[in-house]
């Protein structure tokens, strides 16, 4: 019986110093053979807009609120008769805004204003033009726009994505070789966000302030190039931060 009693502990002293020699996990994914090297990086992109969106109306006044919009009734319809006989589909065509109010300030004071404002989206880039100058035309006094867009924003995010990615490693591979080391693996990438042009990409951070848009008098806008609508480039950047494992060589 002695003996039996001595052996126990003897049995359980290996798996007591088992337990207690073995590391908890990194939750970061570091193993204790690996150094972590975290990286932030950006990346670009540019790709031509194939789409312009802008805002479009007439503004009428009158001595009654009926007169007004009676005129803006009638002004509206051949705008939008413009617009359509220009190639804009009527799908492409929204209400944004039918107002009508009492002015009572100014030259106009005690007579009624009406509006009636839409979006248009022109889905060729190269037809928008065409498209202002129908609007104007038929008789359109406001607008806003145009916001150049791409039909597949998507695509050219990714391609800045991918341009951030390889900057990442880049650098991750230029702290690695100072150190005598090699990148063994990739941890973790985390989606920074970014902007295209002049939107939000969403990532992880958060989004600017919108943007306000700008309407003017169709009268008093001045349009480049003999009111030409250049598509130009749109930069699309982006951020995103990898963590690396680092070992030894």
């Amino acid at each position: 019986m002695p003996r039996r009693l001595f052996l126990i502990p003897a049995l359980a002293a290996p798996l007591m110093l088992a337990a207690c020699g073995s590391a908890a996990p990194d939750p970061r994914g570091v193993d204790r053979q690996e150094t972590l090297l975290s990286v932030s990086a950006t990346g670009e992109a540019e790709t031509r807009p194939d789409q312009a969106f802008f805002q479009v109306g007439v503004e009428n006044f009158g001595q009654t609120g009926e007169a007004a919009s009676a005129a803006n009734r009638e002004d509206i319809a051949a705008l939008l008769a413009a617009l359509k006989a220009a190639g804009v589909a009527e799908k492409d065509i929204q209400t944004r805004a039918v107002n009508i109010q009492r002015i009572e300030w100014g030259d106009r004071k005690g007579q009624y204003q009406a509006s009636n404002i839409v979006a248009v989206t022109v889905r060729d880039i190269a037809k928008a033009d065409a498209a202002v100058a129908a609007a104007t035309g038929a008789g359109a006094n406001v607008m806003s726009g145009p916001d150049l867009r791409m039909t597949d924003p998507e695509a050219a995010a990714n391609s800045a994505y991918a341009a951030a990615y390889n900057n990442a490693r880049k650098r991750a591979e230029a702290y690695a070789e100072a150190a005598g080391m090699e990148i063994s693996r990739v941890l973790y990438i985390r989606d920074a966000g970014g902007m295209q042009g002049n939107r939000y990409i969403p990532g992880a951070v958060p989004p600017p302030p919108p943007m306000m848009p700008q309407s003017v008098m169709v009268e008093e806008r001045a349009m480049d190039a003999g009111g030409v609508i250049q598509p130009g480039q749109t930069t699309s950047t982006v951020s995103v931060q990898v963590d690396f494992a680092l070992r030894a060589k």
